[in-house]
Formats: structure tokens, C-alpha cells, sequence
């Protein structure tokens, strides 16, 4: 049937070319490209870290790859991706085993009007009501299958509607498994459209959507306990929210506001509050300066297109996060992940450069970020005396506007330096204080809040044009978890081909002496024009792995792994 579906769109769009135009002209001038990538594995056990070949399940080897094309001639783009799980990585989730081509589209677009068919990826503002989109690391992809339409009336104005269901792993959509989706938002740029502001240094960008979640079923039972509840369900989910960006000789404020209507799920218990959600950011930059100030409040927001659905997968929409996202060793092993039930958080950061040839700067000039970010539970009151809060089958609880509640899920405080030692060598010094409370973020409930001192020291010495040398040290204090860890890294990198890594964390401060475990890594890298690849050996660490507040699991294990990439 797919196929049948692929054919019938060719024709349509062939037909739409001129009648005098060749089979020869419309391979010959069209533009094809392309990427591909294959990560795999050779896992082995590891009597220290407990790995045995049952916990591997007798498959060692394990694949994750894809291949991507893209067609474009004139106004029409098609494109496909083949994926291949045989099985999947470890920390991916198994429901991916399989290969297949579960992305394709056909895309027709001129100055007015622009029409895909098939699979697509689309974002909404910043997400809140609305955002598919596909995240290789995460082992995340909720694409929509189905149709979009964008107009585009006049300069300055887009029109975007989204209509069809959401890829989940292999799952075919059949017999009601996941909701309709439907969605419109509209964009103005109001200096754009009014030919008085077109020269405005006083910027405006207005937008608003809706999006409504159909699945069938009106009733249905919910056990808690020893209590079977029977509950009537809303079939039609709507979200809706605006949005507004103001910018002014260097000072740019973006604010979005989402509503949702009552949405009773697996993820809030079945309880029948609307949802919330707001996103402020406020930033000013000029030389040598930038400050920024971000909130956010979530009241009750998870929106998936299978109310049943509690992991990854299926999210309508996407909630942004607004504490720092890190990529070194230790200060990323405790990651926040948003809490789509409920959190209030506020972040602020401050980056000045002190110029060249000054007592703090020095001949080469100084660099200093200050960083704070916090995020707590909202304060939630009974709806009643006799109701207590998030009772199934009810409104769940009161709340108010922005209320802050007693119990902290995220605090960080980061100074960062950044400083030029001559013209070969610079170095990064990172401090950083976190609070992470492990009971709320990985639901783990036994589990005590964490306190942890993390100090980190990079510095890259460029030995010449080609070859240059970095170096990593860092080390994580805290009383709670694991207790404290050391981390190495050195990395040689010979321009423009070569990359070698050696690199360890130790877990020297494990009250269990059998976990305090060294996780080695060795790795070596080969890039050719747009290849590149990268084979390693060593341990991985057990940890949660997050990009931009959504997070996957990683369990521990040991061998090989070998990365290749290439694009066309």
C-alpha cells in the first residue's frame, strides 16, 4: 500500500511539470543528497561491573543505522529513511528491533503554498502546543504521518496546518492505538507586513496555533488499590496558546503561553484539571555583555496522542527546558528532565568578556559566565475536604498562578572562566554547585536528594596549524549517591584527518569498595571529506542521558562500539 501511495504522488507531481519536459531533464538537472550513519556494538561481560552474557541476552552484537535521500527538482522534493535496529543498542528501547522505512514524503512548494505528503517534522513556537521532532541520541522520533499545508499570503505571514497520527517505533496505526492530530498556527511579522515598521529597529513577531488530539473510546476503568474507577473521557484534546517576541537595540523579550483542556491520562492518574504552561526569556546583549533571564511554570501539561502512554513517545508537544545543558563527564550525571506534572523554574545567567590589555585581562583578554538555575514542585491545595489531591476522577487539586511549591527538583550555581594563555593555549575552569532531587526526576522514591561539588579543568595547547592537544580534569564531591568521582580525558587531534582519546572516570569514592570501578575509554577517528569514523573500547557507565529536558536511560556495559557517518 505504501508504495501504491509513493507512485500515485510521483505521478501527480510529474504531471504538474511542463508537458515538453524530459524523463533525461528531470534526473539530470535534480539534486540528490544524502546521509548515513551505523552505530554498533560489540558488548562483552564484565565480572566487575556484573555483566554476564544472560544480562546481555545472548546478542552481543548490536547495530543502530540509518541512510536518508533527498530528492529536489525545480519546486518538488521527495525523500525516504531506511532504519535499521538488528537489534537495537542497549539503552534504546527494544521495541525498535527491526528494519524498515518508516519516513518518506513528497513536498511541492512555491511562493504561495507549500504541501507535503507523508511523513514530516513541525514546530509550533517554541513547542508548547505543538512539536514533532527526531533526536538520534535520545532513540527518539515522534514524526507525524499524515499531511501539512503552509500559506503564505503575503511577506510576513505563514499559515501552517498539520494533520495525521505519530510514528511509535514500528506500530502501524490501527484500531484506535493512538489519537488524530490536527493543528493550525499562524505567524506575523509585523514589520514585514506594515511598510511603516519595515525600517523599525523596534522589532514585533506575533503567533497563535491550536491543536486538537482525537481518540475514540468515551469510557473506560481504572483500577487503583482495591478501587476500580469507571470514567468518562474527553475523545477531543484541544491545546491552544499565543506567543509574542519584542526586540529593541539589543534587548530581545519572548514570551508563550499554552492552555489545554481537561486531559485525563496514565500520567496525571486520570484526573480532570486543564494544564498550564508559560515560558518567559528576557535577554540583553551588547560587546563584552550578555544577561539572561528565563522562567517557566508547568501546571499539569503532559500532552500525548495515547493517554495510556507514560515513556517516551507520542508527546504532541514539547516543553523547553531552562537550566543549562551540559557536555562534559561529570557535570552531565546529574541531568534534569522536565516534569510535565507540575514545576516552576527560573534561571539566569551573566557572560562578560574583559577586553584585552586591562589588570583582569591580561594581553589575551578574560571571559566570565555566571550561571543559576531552579526548579521546584507547584503548590497544590485539595479541591475540598474530603478529596485529596490527585484523586482519580476528579479535578486533582487546586493551584495558583506561579505558586511555588516547598519541594526542590533542580538547583545550579556555574562560574565558568574562559582564558587565552598566549596565542597557543586556552583554557575553561568550570565550579559548579548542584541540588538534584533523584526521587522526582528518575522516580526513583526511596533515593535522597543530591548534593554535589563538581570542579573541571580544559585546556587545548595548539601545538601547530594541525596538530593540537586537549586535556580534562574533573572531579564530582557529593555525600549522597555514589559519593565522589575523578575524571581524565586526553585528546590529540591531527588536522584535518586524525583524533585519538584516552579517558577514565573512577568511582573512588563508592562506600561499596566493589564499585569503586575505573570507566576506561580508548577511541580513534579517521575523517575523509564528509566521512567519519570512529572506533572505541572501554566501559560505559550506568546514567541518564538528556537533550533540551527529555531524557533516555543507559545502562552500564563494556566492549567495543564503532560510529560511521557520511553525507552526500
Amino acid at each position: 500500500m505504501k508504495k501504491v501511495i509513493l507512485l500515485c504522488i510521483g505521478i501527480v507531481f510529474i504531471g504538474m511539470l511542463p508537458g515538453r519536459l524530459q524523463a533525461q531533464d528531470f534526473l539530470k538537472n535534480a539534486q540528490i543528497t544524502g546521509s548515513f550513519q551505523a552505530d554498533a556494538a560489540l558488548y562483552q561481560t564484565d565480572a566487575a561491573m556484573g555483566i554476564t552474557s544472560q544480562s546481555l541476552n545472548g546478542q552481543p552484537i548490536r547495530m543502530n543505522g540509518f541512510t536518508e535521500f533527498n530528492y529536489e527538482y525545480k519546486n518538488i522534493t521527495a525523500g525516504m529513511r531506511f532504519e535499521a535496529y538488528l537489534p537495537p543498542l542497549l539503552g534504546y528501547d527494544p521495541n525498535y528491533q527491526g528494519a524498515g522505512v518508516p519516513y518518506w514524503y513528497a513536498k511541492y512548494k512555491n511562493d504561495l503554498l507549500e504541501v507535503t505528503a507523508g511523513n514530516f517534522y513541525e514546530q509550533f513556537g517554541q513547542g508548547m502546543t505543538f512539536r514533532t521532532y527526531q533526536d538520534w541520541t535520545l532513540g527518539y522520533d515522534n514524526s507525524m504521518r499524515g499531511l501539512r499545508v503552509k500559506f503564505m499570503p503575503s511577506k510576513g505571514i505563514t499559515i501552517t496546518g498539520v494533520w495525521g497520527f505519530q510514528r511509535i517505533f514500528w506500530i502501524p496505526y490501527q484500531n484506535n492505538n493512538r489519537g488524530i492530530v490536527k493543528g493550525i498556527d499562524a505567524d506575523f511579522n509585523l514589520n514585514d507586513i506594515f511598510n511603516a515598521l519595515a525600517n523599525a529597529k523596534f522589532k514585533i513577531t506575533l503567533g497563535g496555533s491550536y491543536v486538537s488530539d482525537y481518540q475514540a473510546g468515551k469510557t473506560m476503568t481504572y483500577p487503583i488499590g482495591d478501587k476500580i474507577y469507571s470514567l468518562t473521557l474527553p475523545e477531543n484534546v484541544a491545546c491552544y496558546g499565543g506567543r509574542l517576541n519584542l526586540n529593541y537595540a539589543g534587548v530581545n523579550f519572548y514570551t508563550e503561553y499554552a492552555h489545554k483542556i481537561n486531559d485525563p491520562s496514565q500520567m496525571n492518574l486520570y484526573i480532570y484539571k486543564p494544564g498550564d504552561a508559560i515560558l518567559l526569556d528576557l535577554s540583553y546583549s551588547k560587546k563584552n555583555l550578555g544577561v539572561e533571564i528565563k522562567s517557566k511554570w508547568i501546571d499539569n501539561f503532559s500532552y500525548k496522542s495515547n493517554r495510556s502512554y507514560t515513556i517516551n513517545g507520542l508527546d504532541i508537544n514539547y516543553l523547553p527546558a531552562i537550566n543549562k545543558e551540559h557536555t562534559y563527564a561529570l557535570s552531565s550525571m546529574y541531568p534534569y528532565a522536565t516534569q510535565t506534572t507540575g514545576e516552576v523554574g527560573l534561571a539566569a545567567g551573566i557572560l562578560y568578556s574583559i577586553p584585552k590589555n586591562t589588570k583582569l585581562g591580561g594581553k589575551t583578554g578574560l571571559s566570565i559566565a555566571v550561571d543559576f538555575s531552579q526548579v521546584n514542585s507547584i503548590r497544590e491545595t485539595p479541591i475540598n475536604d474530603t478529596t485529596p489531591v490527585g484523586q482519580t476522577g476528579t479535578l486533582g487539586y487546586n493551584t495558583k498562578f506561579y505558586s511555588v511549591g516547598n519541594q526542590v527538583y533542580w538547583q545550579e550555581t556555574q562560574v565558568e572562566i574562559s582564558k587565552k594563555f598566549g596565542k597557543q593555549v586556552k583554557g575553561i575552569f568550570d565550579y559548579l554547585y548542584q541540588t538534584y532531587n533523584k526521587a522526582v526526576v528518575q522516580g526513583h522514591p526511596d533515593d535522597p536528594i543530591i548534593y554535589s561539588q563538581i570542579g573541571i579543568a580544559d585546556l587545548t595547547y595548539n601545538v601547530n596549524k594541525k596538530l593540537s592537544l586537549r586535556w580534562e580534569v574533573q572531579g564530582l564531591w557529593t555525600m549522597q549517591d555514589n559519593r565522589n568521582w575523578a575524571a581524565g580525558l586526553m585528546e590529540v587531534t591531527i588536522s584535518p584527518k586524525w583524533f585519538f582519546s584516552l579517558q577514565d572516570q573512577w568511582n573512588y569514592g563508592n562506600s561499596d569498595a566493589s564499585k569503586q570501578l575505573h570507566y576506561y575509554n580508548v577511541a580513534a577517528g579517521f575523517v575523509y571529506n564528509t566521512t567519519r569514523i570512529q572506533i572505541a573500547y572501554g566501559r560505559q557507565r550506568e546514567g541518564i542521558v538528556c537533550v533540551g529536558g527529555v531524557c533516555r536511560f543507559v545502562p552500564q556495559s563494556s566492549g567495543f562500539t564503532l560510529t560511521l557517518t557520511s553525507s552526500f
